[in-house]
């Protein structure tokens, strides 16, 4: 709707969009909706309630805070995985499907720029050990276009991931700065005129992972859900008690104006982030599960030359040396990651569960950081040790400052491995499932194994095509729309505008 009340053709299309997908889906044998309560707003219960409602599932969210999607530091789509040498290629290969249909759902959501793989001298690992991994992934990534050439959302095959030897990064580091660099040598300029060439092994590698905008996520999923009128948002709600039904759930509530109420759904979803636990142990559900607190670092880089790409520089996890994370963003913010004991990682930041609780117990000053926020103090070591651990390849970052507060906040890991980075979704009993989302990109997934859970037990009747990555709720969403709701999330939450706003992109 526009100031004057109005419509746009967008919005009819948009209502259209809905009504259709609503009509697609009906409930079996009763006739009555089969309704559904998503237990926590992060970004796996609001791409759940996205999915679920498009598809005409009557959707009840429950969500503590007072916005959608407000969850730890997401800003790397892991498109291959190749953040992390130590997981298998079958993790690497779920991630590259799981970010295609995240990219395809979330196209405004996207920082459509490459990342650069290093690996330095001082570490013991070699190129050719990623290599054959990359050369497994081109070739499934090919397969995903030619049964739907909609997946072609990395751009070809062929330039899933490109090479540079030493000579090519000095012929680079003699280019001029691009303005607006589309092509990997461009990319590559920056790195190759301002970064320590000699401290690195080759080939370096550019591939096509891209980065994720936390807050126009989130503006994504408010703007897709306001208004639904089979989706309920209960915001700055708390749940204190669930109790099993004979075909269904009880989920009490506990609302700011010290209200209660008592919602009865037919079945539940535990969207409760690195807290499923908690909502696991009102269930009664026990599940064996990791929790890991962490943070990213804001700097600001006003000196910054040329446009960036991500840049990670490999290292031994929780070492002195641990793997460095560069994220760049508009206006010379740039995103941290430091994979040692004083920068990311926490002493005490990854605990398992205990026999008595299905959730894992963090340091109360780490629960503290999460839902009150950071000491100065503390931002300002922890951001200034992340500028110089990555100082150490790129000296000239050595003048950036601190660039506001961290990104702080904690992952679950279901099961017993702390390892695992692609997971979606459990079930325990017929009407309770879980999303035990790692990565951001694993929501999608999950949603789609709960959808055919309830199709599979007769609840509901899906219509045809109704697994494509898209969102009926945010399809006609337009990106001016998204950036503008995204930069008011991100003020409120008291981040730079900066970190809403998306980087070139040419899709």
């Amino acid at each position: 709707m526009m100031k004057d009340g109005s419509y746009r053709i967008q919005d009819y299309i948009l209502r259209d969009t809905i009504v259709s997908a609503i009509e697609g889906a009906k409930v079996a044998e009763t006739g009555l909706p089969f309704k559904v309560g998503i237990v926590g707003g992060g970004v796996a219960g609001a791409t759940a309630a996205l999915k679920l409602a498009g598809l005409g599932v009557e959707t009840l969210v429950f969500e503590s805070s007072e916005s959608l999607v407000s969850g730890p530091p997401i800003c790397h789509l892991h498109a291959g995985g190749n953040l992390y040498r130590e997981i298998s290629e079958a993790q690497c290969i779920a991630l590259l499907e799981q970010s295609i249909a995240t990219v395809r759902a979330y196209p405004h959501s996207v920082n459509r720029r490459p990342t650069v793989i290093a690996i330095p001298t001082s570490d013991p690992g070699e190129p050719d050990a990623i290599l054959h991994r990359l050369n497994v992934l081109t070739a499934h990534y090919r397969e995903m276009l030619e049964s739907d050439a909609d997946n072609a959302v990395l751009g070809s095959p062929d330039e899933y991931f490109t090479l540079y030897s030493k000579e090519d990064m000095l012929r680079l580091a003699c280019a001029d700065l691009p303005d607006d660099p589309s092509s990997p040598d461009e990319w590559m300029v920056p790195v190759a005129k301002y970064m320590s060439l000699e401290q690195f092994k080759y080939p370096l590698v550019v591939v096509q992972e891209y980065g994720l905008s936390v807050f126009r996520l989130a503006a994504t999923a408010a703007l897709g859900l306001e208004g639904v009128p089979n989706c309920t948002l209960n915001l700055k709600h708390r749940v204190t008690h669930v109790e099993e039904a004979a075909q269904g759930w009880s989920i009490t509530t506990h609302n700011p104006a010290g209200e209660t109420h008592t919602h009865h759904v037919d079945f539940l979803i535990n969207a409760c982030g690195f807290r499923t636990g908690a909502l696991d142990d009102l269930a009664q559900r026990p599940r064996e599960r990791w929790v890991e607190y962490k943070a990213a670092y804001l700097a600001h880089w006003p000196s910054q030359p040329g446009i960036w790409p991500e840049v990670i520089v490999h290292g031994a996890r929780g070492t002195p040396q641990g793997m460095a994370q560069l994220t760049p963003y508009p206006q010379g913010f740039i995103q941290l990651h430091g994979m040692t004991k004083d920068i990311t990682l926490f002493d005490g930041g990854l605990v398992n569960a205990g026999q008595r609780s299905a959730q894992p117990m963090l340091p109360q000053c780490m629960i503290d950081k999460v839902d009150t926020g950071w000491e100065w103090e503390h931002v300002r070591v922890r951001t200034e040790r992340a500028i110089g651990h990555f100082s150490q390849w790129l000296p000239a970052f050595e003048n950036a400052e601190v660039g506001g507060i961290p990104l702080c906040g904690a992952q679950q890991i279901p099961g017993d491995d702390p390892s695992l980075r692609a997971a979606d979704a459990s079930f325990d009993g017929e009407r309770y499932a879980r999303i035990e989302l790692v990565k951001a990109s694993s929501a999608l997934q999950a949603t789609d194994r709960i959808l055919a859970h309830c199709e599979s037990k007769g609840w509901i009747t899906l219509p045809d095509g109704w697994q494509k990555p898209s969102l009926a709720l945010t399809a006609s969403l337009h990106r001016d729309a998204i950036v503008e709701k995204a930069k008011e999330i991100a003020t409120l939450r008291n981040y730079p505008e900066a970190l809403a706003i998306p980087l070139p992109d040419r899709n």
